[in-house]
């Protein structure tokens, strides 16, 4: 036997010996154990194998001075958990609330989840008062958890008013509607006819989902718009002019300001193109963006953490530099485009990379310069160089540059800018760093999704990838229809797979001087809903105003490089002015 083999026997010998030691050493403390322990162990695994009848003989056979309040929440999470079944149910009702009766005549206080158990209980019999009752009576903070069992059984119950009084019980501690509270209370304003209720959590699905589920919330909303109360609520009467001026107001993509025409509902699955139209009715679909209120605030709060952290007289005169000047399509993250993929032996930071940006910005934004935000040392290093002093003088005396002082963080100065001027920022950044997550805003993802503007160089040419044509959220148009994204059905690689609920009011749209192509009723005048109509829909191809065919562009535009990207959102001179340069 070689030493190898000596040494592996011996090895296993060992194990096999350490292993025998740790069971015996284990049932040794079983057998040493408190009843008080062994009671907590066996409920424990009571629970771990969700084994009601067990736990009951556990708590039947138990002292009082043995339970406390640990041991009543396991039992009563095993209760509630076994009524959804049937041959359990009966047991786990009648034991759930003897437990829970005992546990407060041992003035054993009940926390959040001894409460949401109860109030489980109670929705599983249909009492939706007593489990809204038990959220009501807490003196601790309840969970959105601790709220569904209410909110749901007064759902089921179309018991729409106590519904609405949970909601608004929820609204004043703080606790937010996730998906499946919206679709119910959908769904039970709809059942009740209350057409008003069902706009209004239209609108609040779209702030919370990008996309809605397919089973329920999507089943819910098909369901409204295919019955007959849906035919009656709306207005015919609309000024064209208020509801696009609210669709601006409101970043695009909703007007919120209620149903709009009468008559019958069209409700189609159907897809969307690359550019943004879609397949069901024609229309385009808006890349939605934050609206004025949330822009503002973004700003302030950007301006407030930078004059936090930054010498504030330095940053002050930025703001009031951008005040005069600000009048720009483009902001330019200097450093992120100078120092891209220059990771190498002889690299540093690549003027020409930077040249190649900014020129083409400011042939595709009709002659007009971008603004290059850059530290103050970077400048210096690229004036001490003979090849590249020249370039950098042009754009100092065009008034390209912003270069920010000595000691600062420049992601302060061109993040403000881009969101202070509402205009596209060019960077690679992720903005994940810890001066983004900073901003704890929950509408900052829609900013960026909508203002950035990402750029690669392949092989020396430089590709911008511009924000996309459209954005895949719930949206509400100018002519007062409905177009919803359907979740689970597509990627990330490839949108126009996405099922989408096309629903479109021709009388709306014939007010507004449009009627939606492949417009059907059935023969009663009612809507049709194409429920297995998934497959993708060939429509024309659209491209937008600027140009522009989908996410992904090359440094070649078309003829139309005047229209700004950002559309209404901000009007531009045909002629403007330059900014003044204020180096450091």
């Amino acid at each position: 036997m070689d030493d190898t083999t000596t040494t592996t026997t011996t090895a296993a010998a060992a194990s096999a010996s350490a292993a025998t030691a740790y069971n015996n050493n284990r049932n040794k403390k079983k057998k040493n154990q408190t009843p008080e322990a062994k009671f907590h162990s066996d409920l424990t695994l009571c629970s771990k194998n969700k084994d009601l009848h067990a736990a009951i003989s556990l708590y039947e056979s138990a002292t009082s001075q043995r339970l406390n309040q640990s041991h009543f929440n396991t039992l009563l999470y095993l209760c509630s958990n076994s009524v959804t079944e049937p041959s359990l149910k009966p047991l786990a009702l009648t034991y759930g609330f003897r437990i829970y009766d005992h546990m407060l005549s041992l003035h054993i206080k009940p926390n959040e989840a001894s409460i949401t158990s109860a109030a489980r209980l109670a929705a599983s019999k249909g009492d939706g008062d007593y489990a809204f009752g038990l959220v009501k009576s807490m003196e601790i903070a309840p969970r959105l958890r601790t709220y569904d069992p209410a909110l749901m059984c007064f759902c089921e119950n179309l018991e729409a008013e106590k519904a609405y009084e949970v909601e608004e019980h929820m609204g004043k501690v703080g606790v937010s509607l996730e998906e499946p509270e919206l679709a119910a209370l959908l769904k039970v304003s709809s059942e009740t006819g209350n057409g008003e209720r069902v706009y209004g959590y239209l609108h609040k699905l779209r702030n919370v989902v990008r996309s809605v589920g397919d089973s329920t919330t999507a089943k819910a909303i098909e369901d409204w718009f295919c019955g007959e109360k849906a035919r009656e609520v709306g207005e015919v009467n609309w000024e064209v002019e208020r509801v696009e001026k609210a669709v601006e107001k409101n970043g695009g993509g909703w007007h919120g300001l209620g149903w709009i025409g009468k008559g019958d509902w069209v409700v189609k699955r159907a897809n969307v193109d690359s550019a943004g139209r879609c397949g069901g009715c024609g229309e385009q679909l808006a890349c939605v963006d934050i609206d004025d209120a949330e822009t503002e605030r973004f700003a302030q709060s950007v301006a407030a953490l930078a004059l936090e952290r930054e010498v504030k007289a330095n940053f002050s005169e930025f703001q009031d530099w951008l005040e005069k000047h600000g009048d720009f399509q483009f902001i330019v993250d200097g450093a992120n485009i100078g120092l891209y993929q220059q990771n190498f032996a002889d690299g540093g930071f690549s003027v020409s990379q930077l040249d190649a940006v900014v020129k083409e910005l400011y042939n595709w934004s009709g002659n007009k310069w971008p603004l290059v935000v850059l530290h103050n040392k970077r400048l210096r290093a690229l004036l001490e160089n003979p090849s590249q002093r020249k370039l950098v003088e042009e754009w100092m005396d065009n008034g390209i540059l912003y270069t920010t002082p000595t000691g600062s963080n420049d992601d302060w100065y061109w993040m403000y800018a881009a969101v202070k001027v509402k205009s596209l920022l060019v960077t690679n950044d992720e903005m994940r760093d810890h001066i983004f997550e900073l901003l704890g805003s929950s509408f900052f993802l829609k900013w960026k999704e909508r203002h950035q503007v990402r750029y690669t160089f392949v092989k020396g040419n430089l590709k911008l990838q511009m924000p996309p044509p459209y954005s895949s959220v719930i949206q509400e148009s100018k002519k007062g229809s409905w177009h919803v994204p359907v979740a689970g059905n597509s990627n990330d690689c490839d949108e126009s797979l996405r099922t989408w609920l096309c629903i479109t009011r021709p009388s709306a749209c014939e007010g507004f001087d449009e009627v939606p192509v492949n417009a059907e009723t059935s023969e009663n005048g009612h809507c049709i809903s194409n429920l297995d109509s998934r497959s993708p829909c060939k429509s024309e191809s659209v491209t937008r105003g600027n140009g522009l065919h989908n996410s992904v562009h090359s440094s070649q535009f078309s003829d139309d490089k005047a229209v700004s990207s950002m559309g209404k959102r901000k009007e531009r001179s045909p002629s403007p002015s330059q900014p003044s340069n204020t180096p450091n």
